[in-house]
């Protein structure tokens, strides 16, 4: 799959969350990157910044929360195409709801681990 098409696949699966919950989100970008860093290669998001729940009146003036999706990783792990789809759109609500201050154990009892 080449990265235009896997970015496509990411911008369907933040499409599909729901308007009610993209209001919400605030100083966030997402990006689509191959690789993750070496030293965790089998990573397929990550969320750097600061969750909506620990922002005070200190927050103003920062540079936006980072989502990054690691193409090559999820390639890797799925069989099949609808494989990389349903993965990608797994991937990118995990991340999302780590901006909304979700942490990882609360992702995998909801099935988004």
């Amino acid at each position: 799959m080449t990265r235009e098409e896997f970015e496509e696949l990411v911008a369907e699966a933040l499409d599909r969350i729901p308007p009610e919950l993209t209001r919400l989100m605030d100083n966030v970008a997402v990006f689509v990157e191959d690789e993750p860093p070496a030293d965790d290669p089998e990573l397929l998001g990550l969320y750097e910044g600061t969750p909506l729940t620990d922002r005070g009146e200190w927050y103003a003036g920062v540079l936006p929360d980072r989502i990054t999706i690691y193409r090559n990783p999820t390639l890797r792990m799925c069989e099949s195409r609808e494989d990389v789809v349903a993965e990608t759109e797994i991937t990118v609500v995990h991340e999302i709801a780590h901006h909304f201050g979700i942490d990882d154990a609360r992702l995998h009892a909801l099935g988004y681990g």
